[in-house]
């Protein structure tokens, strides 16, 4: 995979993950060409059934890291010498990957849209030899980062506009988890995080202060204070429960301000609890520093926060003015596994597409089948967003017209719209195995988050049995699914009665 900086073409790093698949996905791949299937054309959808912790909506994103992935796609020497020494895939195969060439076209949500269950995130149509292999790669990138920026959305909505730094890297599952949960959790509303390399990759501010070995190291914490307030004058921020914050290292930091960065002409940044009562701790920091003449002066929290410790210290009435959040952002440790999945939903004869279907008797688990598109429903004059409606993708729907959409469980639940108007949100961003799209900056994906789910009603934004937004089928499309179901049951009842 190619690690580089949004706005800059040169690498900073580049590694070969083509063979990071499952082994299932290399065995099919040998058996589809051995039984003559291998260019068959097929579409796989990428999606997820339910919303981590209970959530009402998720984040979009990792399409940048999916491009990147597809456009290093190749087979070393070494690969294929690996294969062949498994002495289970025919020479004819290993000759296919000798000459691989990626060939397919897939289409996906932008980064950084709210997305629901049972929603294609991504499609993809080619040879389903190919369009399988890549499916590991399509739920490891995608699944991950839609996560943690989902939880981080939630942590920063839970701060109330105050900043949200991510100080996770050194609790994350591995380098990859560090380095894509940052950009994930930047997307998501952190203003920063303490993820160096981050910064230089995807542009966006790396912060931090101090440890508590600075203070221990000194002889005194007086000391410890001193010695930074003269290195960093015009950025200073003091770590102050290090022995005892209201009587040792509150005092400290005020002496501090007074003697040493006053003198040089210098207000001082802040100052951070990591541990202990957050509520009492910041509302007495907060009377002393104001009494001392350091009304300004900002006080950071850190220590194993969430969404639900942050929500509860602000209503319990502490005085924070930004947050540092780490293990339990950068893993999602609450649910930290996105369970999206990846279905094939058709397939191409002799240019005509015929859907497929996969049955369970878990409703949920119940694919929708087809080539399909994913319309946004939002309001004319409010601009909320009402309903998506997933239609197939050759369906000619009259969007100046009143548009009634159903529930596609409970049908009779139906709903008549005027005064609308709709976003086609999937966009194709590889064209025969060449990507075609350009990744936003973090930033702008940043933005696009906060724009997007300002355009949720409160009842979906909710953490508490939050309101199910509407996915809704197209009538073709429910029809189409009903007829497969039909006929799948049909055809299992002849063969009992047969049986």
């Amino acid at each position: 995979m190619n690690i580089s900086r949004n706005s800059n073409s040169n690498f900073l790093s580049e590694r070969n993950l083509t063979m990071l698949v499952d082994f299932y996905e290399l065995t099919m791949a040998n058996g589809y060409l051995d039984n003559n299937v291998g260019n068959t054309i097929a579409y796989f959808d990428m999606f997820f059934r339910r919303v981590p912790d209970g959530g009402g909506y998720c984040i979009m994103a990792g399409v940048q890291q999916l491009l990147e992935y597809i456009s290093n796609l190749k087979f070393t020497e070494e690969d294929i010498e690996y294969l062949r020494g498994k002495n289970l895939f025919s020479e004819e195969f290993l000759k296919y990957l000798e000459n691989f060439k990626f060939c397919c076209d897939i289409w996906a949500i932008p980064e950084g849209y709210p997305v629901f269950p049972n929603e294609p995130l991504i499609t993809v149509r080619g040879p389903i030899i190919q369009a399988q292999f890549i499916e590991t790669m399509i739920l490891l990138t995608i699944n991950h980062q839609t996560l943690i920026a989902t939880k981080a959305n939630r942590i920063c909505r839970a701060a109330q506009h105050r900043p949200v730094m991510e100080f996770g890297s050194r609790r994350a599952q591995g380098y990859d988890g560090a380095i894509y949960g940052a950009r994930a959790a930047v997307i998501g509303g952190c203003s920063s995080t303490a993820c160096t390399i981050a910064d230089e990759l995807f542009n966006i501010p790396a912060v931090g202060t101090m440890a508590h070995s600075w203070v221990q190291l000194f002889p005194t914490e007086y000391d410890s204070f001193a010695a930074w307030a003269r290195t960093y004058p015009n950025n200073c921020t003091l770590l102050i429960d290090t022995y005892n914050v209201l009587k040792s290292g509150l005092p400290n930091a005020v002496r501090v301000f007074d003697e040493i960065l006053k003198p040089m002409g210098h207000r001082p940044k802040g100052v951070r609890i990591d541990s202990g009562d957050i509520t009492y701790l910041t509302q007495k920091t907060r009377a002393y520093l104001d009494e001392h003449g350091y009304d300004d002066v900002k006080i950071i929290v850190s220590n194993s926060l969430d969404e639900y410790i942050i929500r509860d210290v602000l209503t319990q009435g502490a005085s924070i003015d930004s947050f540092g959040v780490g293990e339990r952002l950068i893993t999602a440790k609450s649910e930290p596994v996105f369970g999206g999945v990846y279905k094939l939903v058709a397939i191409e004869e002799e240019g005509k597409i015929i859907p497929k279907i996969k049955i369970s008797e878990n409703e949920e688990k119940i694919t929708n089948p087809g080539f399909k598109k994913i319309y946004r429903i939002y309001d004319k004059y409010s601009h909320k967003s009402i309903a998506d409606l997933i239609t197939l993708d050759e369906e000619v729907i009259d969007f100046t017209k009143p548009l009634q959409i159903f529930n596609p469980i409970y049908t009779w639940k139906k709903k008549r719209l005027k005064n609308y108007y709709v976003v086609d949100l999937m966009k194709k961003i590889v064209e025969e195995g060449h990507p075609i799209y350009e990744s936003p900056s973090v930033t702008c994906i940043k933005q696009l988050v906060k724009e997007e789910t300002a355009k949720l009603w409160d009842e979906v934004l909710r953490f508490d049995n939050p309101h199910s937004y509407y996915v809704d089928l197209s009538k073709d499309l429910w029809n189409l699914k009903q007829n497969l179901l039909d006929t799948y049951n049909s055809d299992f009842e002849e063969e009992n009665e047969q049986g």
